[in-house]
């Protein structure tokens, strides 16, 4: 699988970006150093200044790359779901029995990130985390209907996507499939940052983990429906 993975590249929707920051080493450095600002500080706090700063270049090379900190956190987020696509696609490809590839899935969504070898300027984990505190804020904007004609968020939907069917395998007669995807993709982060933050209002710790919840609330869903 390790190598299956070092021979995938990670595509971004056209519009993102005004250049892609994968075509130099200015780029990537934009990318990894964003990565490690916004999860010290927090999105609200990030700005191209400060990136600057640590990159060492002026704002208006950043600029070269994305028009604002908000496309940015698109593409952050948008690398971070089509890495979990193909996460999900290869370790699910080759199990032919609808429980275990449902039991396989789940936890590909849900699970705690590692460190990815194969992408050297991107620190998946504090990735993960910026994924968890800030994905919805890459969405829940004035401009949501447009960015999504124009496909900025066709990665994260194709994860639910491709859950979905797998959710269709295990049981074709459920009618909610879309939902129950969507509903383990983004209660996952829910949960992952419950267990951080608001620890008497979640079950979910270091042994009951999100992917042990979703994995149970699945397959009761999908048994009572059946």
């Amino acid at each position: 699988m390790k190598n299956l993975l070092s021979n995938i590249k990670i595509q971004i929707p056209d519009g993102i970006f005004l250049k892609n920051p994968e075509s130099s080493e200015l780029g990537k450095k934009v990318i990894e150093n964003s990565i490690i600002i916004i999860q010290e500080i927090g999105f609200e706090n990030f700005n191209f200044k400060k990136l600057g700063q640590r990159i060492k270049s002026n704002e208006s090379s950043i600029y070269r790359y994305f028009e604002s900190k908000h496309k940015l956190l698109v593409y952050l987020t948008s690398w971070y779901w089509s890495w979990i696509e193909y996460q999900l696609v290869i370790e699910t490809y080759s199990i032919n029995n609808s429980e275990d590839k449902l039991r396989k899935a789940i936890k590909v969504v849900t699970r705690t990130t590692k460190q990815d070898s194969n992408y050297s300027h991107i620190n998946e984990i504090l990735l993960n985390e910026i994924v968890i505190n800030e994905n919805s804020k890459s969405y829940l904007t004035i401009n949501v209907d447009s960015e999504n004609k124009e496909g900025y968020f066709m990665p994260y939907k194709r994860v639910i996507q491709r859950l979905s069917e797998i959710i269709l395998v295990y049981n074709n007669t459920y009618s909610y499939n879309l939902s129950l995807a969507s509903t383990i993709v983004e209660g996952a982060l829910h949960q992952h940052f419950m267990k951080k933050h608001f620890k008497t209002i979640t079950n979910c710790d270091s042994k009951k983990t999100p992917t042990i919840f979703f994995t149970d609330l699945a397959f009761n869903t999908l048994t009572l429906n059946d």
